[in-house]
């Protein structure tokens, strides 16, 4: 398998989690300020990494 695949489903993945726990967040906001906050927060360190393999897809295409 290439990287481009592998690449391509790992930021699938990526991409379903932070869709996930950020309607989590959404949801939990009004009755459990606590817990809300604690998915936003892995929500955006999830779309951290989101972007970190979006710039890394960027670059593989650009060198091959």
């Amino acid at each position: 398998m290439s990287t481009q695949p592998k690449l391509r489903e790992k930021r699938d993945k990526l991409k379903n989690k932070y869709a996930q726990l950020a309607e989590d967040a959404y949801n939990l906001r009004q009755t459990d300020h606590a817990l809300s906050d604690l998915f936003e927060f892995k929500a955006m360190k999830v779309l951290h990494k989101l972007r970190k393999l979006r710039f890394l897809e960027r670059d593989l295409v650009r060198f091959n």
